[in-house]
């Protein structure tokens, strides 16, 4: 069994209370939208980092991440992108791919909203974790845990930070 932490679009913002939770979990992923590598670099001192890059990130992050990161955990397909929509309305990007070869967890960021839903026409699970920087329309930060044990997504909590 693995605990994940779930994180995107930090805009370059990182602090203690987001570094806590790090500690507590095997991984962590970002969704994309670093805004600076010092954010990356700060998690990775810590905890083992997958991410992608997201759209406001320049040419030194897109080095350094891909624009999709499709990996298996444990008994779990992954398929991680910055900018993928939603189940019905999935991107123009990974539409075709994500209908021809359904990943079970697909995951993207971007929206700064945290969603949590089922694609059962495709019998995946999609994630937002919302966003976790201070930079955006949203108001609530958000992140997600959650674990994965051989090929099961479960115990999924929502972490929110008190309004920016």
């Amino acid at each position: 069994m693995i605990k994940i932490l779930l994180l995107s679009d930090t805009h370059s913002y990182i602090d203690d209370d987001i570094l806590k939770y790090v500690k507590q979990v095997e991984e962590v992923w970002h969704a994309g939208d670093i805004g600076d590598l010092k954010v990356t670099d700060a998690i990775k001192k810590i905890k083992p980092l997958r991410g992608v890059y997201g759209n406001i990130d320049d040419a030194q992050i897109r080095l350094e991440f891909p624009e999709h990161n499709r990996f298996m955990c444990e008994g779990v397909d992954v398929w991680m992108t910055h900018i993928g929509g939603y189940p019905k309305a999935y991107n123009v990007r990974v539409r075709d791919e994500i209908r021809q070869n359904p990943p079970k967890l697909f995951i993207c960021g971007h929206s700064h909203i945290l969603k949590v839903m089922p694609d059962k026409k495709l019998n995946l699970l999609h994630m937002n974790p919302g966003a976790v920087g201070k930079h955006g329309f949203h108001k609530t930060r958000t992140m997600l845990r959650f674990t994965i044990d051989g090929s099961k997504i479960d115990n999924l909590e929502v972490i929110e930070f008190n309004k920016r």
